[in-house]
């Protein structure tokens, strides 16, 4: 699921959450995630914009067995290695997929006909559809089996892969691919002999994936992506998985900045403090900013501030609940309706900005009701207040405002009227505010009673399905949102005692969701059977196939980001079109039009027998495979809704190496608008600042001794990451002591063993470049504020072999840990310096 713009915000906000990998620097994962659609795509069409670009089959899978390989060889997972591809999507999702095919497809064609008309000759072959990244496609089926073998070549020939179980979930088995892994964690969770401890890594492009990973509420759970690089003109994407910039997410950074952003609410409310509730909460707000379910509220966008208001008015409003909202995947819908009305503030005060310059356009055109409609609306409450006063049933003070036969009235009651009127109009004009809105975005010609509490309970019953989508799996699979635009927040009201029911139902089947999802323009995709239901005017489904259609960008800034303006698919006309197509499907198509059950690979060297090549001129068979297999039913991992429950964990009992933790070092936090560099940017909203505390026994230090505690010692820097360095200098400005070494050394000097070392003095010109380093070296980078810059040193990061050892705290107070990533205690304060003050040497680090 897509969150358009929300991973860039969080990176923002919290600048320590991620890490370039280091393949000698990564924590040590017991189970790897992939999900798989995004490999595919980058592999099968690096850049859209060439209309000139070919690709083969055999090109494709072998960049992405390639691309397996460097993924499992950066992990290295101990345990369990999951590939998921996308099988039939819930119906809820099929409206987005809709839309983002019908625009690809048309887009490919403007892209086709802007070049022939510049004269361009292309390709005779032709061009890679990305739309057969379906399931169902005979693309999907080649790749299925190739894939398969794959899977069994590495088995069988890798040392690497024959200690783990490899599981397998292709497009045949229903579900999108993140939520099928999550499918998988959950369940084994439910197991009794867990192991609250194990360490998850989840390789996927989608920023969704931070709040699906959050539901699990695992304390060691990490995301794997590439590197993200926004601004400037769209270049190619780099294919090649070597020539990538990785990054990790850390979930645990995110769980403490999560706890830091609400850390006011432990002072405010009256019931426990829950930080895995919160994070709970936290996952609903994110859904309110829209997502491939439901579109956004109206003017509720991420760029302009729609997360730091759900927080806000979310820190406002809990001590009055009583609770928390969403309750393990449960909305309370009392809560709920209590915090969307305070949120509703937001639609008044959005809309009072529009009120402000109609009234400045009236001063200035002469014209009370600029909004024609919204003035036949206010004269008609005006008359109709008038008649209810001369029958005595309202305030007379109200409508003596109002009467124009009022006799002479005293300054303050013409104050009195002038604030009435305004007030009057104002809640007129956003009344026709709202309605314009209904009528010409959803098509409606009366926005009666009736149509809002339909609007707000199919809203409600949407954020209720995402929520069991995410915490318990596909409760419906054939609910969907019916409209292409969201009600306003200050319509949704009167939820608290709606009852909310889902029908499980089953899934499409892969032809099914072809025809629902893909435009005419794509229709080779399908058998030929069904490819007249798209074109044929006689088709009794044409009009869900439209040759052109309109977008909308909705207050959007991105053409990408724009609602597709295409009808939604009726199932029950769908299926009674196709039902009179079936029996002319070939043999291999019935085959391909079935669902099928994931597949739980490992090695057995007592196994062994000749797995056939599904391309024997491309790639040999497999003489020697030894692999075994079980089938794992499509149900065998759903868990029960009530049994979905957070594994609780000491954190303060545990720390593995490589899982960063903001506890190491004494620091506070603020939020401050600090220009924090993320993605070769400086971020624009605010950062959530950690402001490291001086020590005040470390006035006493020197450069002299800092630099014989610490000169060729092993030290851990880019807190809160933990990477093992080696310290090669240390400099007050003034002076400087290194290493004299030979070139390429990379030896530790212990115990008593004095470093070869020698001091010089800087002149004035390295004085100042060293002042200007040290300024801006941490809090522009990572969000990690320094009040005071003076002395640093210098570490090197390098690598060793793990040896066994305890923690040992040096003179300096630098933690220094043994090497093995099997360390599992607390370390019990700083782990790196880098950074002191010259007003009394204060032990920091580099963020």
């Amino acid at each position: 699921m897509g969150v358009p713009k929300f991973y860039r915000w969080i990176s923002e906000r919290y600048p320590c959450l991620s890490e370039v990998v280091k393949e000698h620097q990564i924590p040590e994962f017991d189970n790897l995630y992939l999900d798989m659609n995004g490999i595919i795509h980058q592999c099968s069409h690096p850049n859209d914009d060439d209309v000139h670009f070919r690709i083969s089959d055999d090109k494709i899978f072998t960049d992405i067995f390639h691309y397996l390989e460097v993924l499992f060889r950066i992990i290295k997972p101990r345990k369990v290695f999951f590939m998921a591809v996308d099988g039939v999507a819930p119906r809820a999702k099929m409206n987005q997929q809709r839309g983002r095919r019908f625009r690809s497809a048309k887009e490919a064609e403007d892209k086709i006909k802007k070049a022939i008309e510049k004269g361009e000759t292309l390709p005779t072959e032709a061009r890679f559809d990305s739309n057969c990244i379906t399931p169902g496609t005979e693309f999907m089926a080649r790749l299925h089996e190739h894939l398969k073998y794959f899977v069994n070549m590495k088995i069988s020939t890798d040392k690497s892969w024959q200690g783990v179980t490899i599981y397998f979930s292709g497009h045949e088995t229903p579900g999108e691919g993140e939520h099928k892994i999550m499918e998988f964690i959950r369940s084994e969770k439910a197991k009794p002999d867990h192991d609250p401890n194990t360490r998850h890594c989840l390789y996927g492009l989608d920023a969704d994936l931070i709040m699906l990973g959050l539901t699990s509420h695992e304390a060691h759970f990490s995301l794997l992506r590439e590197e993200v690089r926004f601004g400037g003109k769209k270049t190619q994407r780099v294919c090649a998985p070597e020539e990538t910039t990785f990054h990790l997410l850390h979930l645990s950074l995110m769980r403490e900045y999560i706890d830091y952003e609400f850390s006011v609410l432990k002072e405010k409310i009256t019931f426990k403090y829950d930080i895995e509730r919160i994070i709970d909460d936290w996952i609903l707000m994110g859904f309110l900013v829209g997502n491939d379910f439901i579109p956004h509220l109206p003017h509720l966008h991420i760029n302009h501030d729609a997360l730091p208001l759900l927080y806000g008015t979310y820190i406002t409003i809990l001590p009055e609940l009583g609770g928390y909202i969403n309750e393990s995947g449960h909305l309370n819908l009392p809560r709920f309706e209590k915090y969307l009305v305070k949120l509703s503030d937001f639609d008044r005060e959005h809309f009072s900005e529009v009120f402000v310059d109609l009234k400045w356009f009236e001063s200035k055109v002469g014209n009370k009701y600029l909004n024609e409609a919204a003035g036949v609306a206010a004269e008609e409450a005006r008359n109709y207040k008038e008649k209810k006063k001369l029958k005595g049933q309202e305030n007379s003070l109200c409508w003596a405002a109002l009467d124009k036969n009022e006799g002479e009235m005293v300054t303050s009651k013409d104050n009195l009227e002038d604030e009435t009127e305004d007030d009057d109009l104002f809640e007129t004009e956003f009344r026709q505010y709202k309605r314009t809105y209904y009528m010409t975005k959803m098509g409606v010609d009366i926005v009666s009673d009736d149509f809002l509490a339909d609007q707000a309970a199919c809203y409600v019953q949407a954020i209720q399905w995402i929520l069991h989508y995410y915490y318990h799996g596909v409760q419906s699979w054939s609910w969907y949102y019916p409209y292409h635009y969201a009600p306003f927040l200050s319509d949704i009201r009167n939820i608290s005692t709606l009852k909310i029911h889902f029908e499980l139902g089953k899934p499409f089947k892969p032809f099914e969701q072809l025809l629902a999802v893909l435009p005419a323009a794509s229709k080779n995709l399908l058998p030929t059977c069904y490819q007249h239901l798209m074109t044929s005017e006689d088709s009794p489904i044409i009009e869900y196939y439209p040759p052109d259609f309109k977008t909308d960008l909705n207050g959007k800034q991105q053409e990408w980001e724009a609602v597709v303006l295409i009808p939604f698919i009726d199932e029950k006309r769908l299926l009674e079109a196709m039902e009179t197509c079936n029996h002319s499907l070939k043999k291999e198509e019935r085959k391909r039009n079935q669902h099928s059950e994931c597949l739980m690979c490992w090695y057995d060297r007592d196994t062994e027998f000749v797995y056939p090549s599904p391309w024997p001129e491309k790639f040999p068979a497999i003489e020697r495979c030894c692999t075994r297999y079980k089938i794992i039913s499509l149900d065998a991992w759903r868990v029960d809704i009530n049994k979905n429950k957070i594994t609780r964990v000491d954190q303060k009992a545990l720390y593995f190496c490589g899982f960063p933790t903001l506890k190491h070092i004494k620091h506070k936090f603020f939020l401050k608008k600090s220009g924090v560099q993320v993605f070769q940017q400086s971020s624009r909203g605010e950062n959530m600042m950690l402001e490291i505390l001086v020590d005040a026994e470390s006035d006493e230090l020197t450069v002299e001794n800092v630099a014989s505690s610490v000169l060729g010692k092993s030290v851990f820097v880019n807190w809160p990451h933990l990477e093992e360095a080696r310290v090669v200098a240390v400099s007050d400005g003034e002076t400087k002591f290194y290493l004299e070494e030979p070139p390429g050394t990379q030896k530790l000097y212990s115990g008593r063993t004095a470093p070869p070392s020698k001091v010089v003095h800087l002149g004035d010109k390295e004085q100042s470049n060293w002042a200007k380093e040290v300024q801006g070296i941490s809090e522009q980078e990572m969000g990690v504020f320094l009040c005071h810059s003076g002395w640093s040193t210098v570490a090197h990061s390098y690598h060793t072999s793990p040896q066994p050892g305890t923690p040992e705290l040096k003179q300096s107070s630098c933690l220094c840990l043994c090497n093995s990533w099997d360390y599992s205690c607390t370390p019990p304060c700083q782990a790196t310096i880098l950074i002191f003050c010259r007003d009394g040497v204060s032990l920091c680090c580099s963020g």
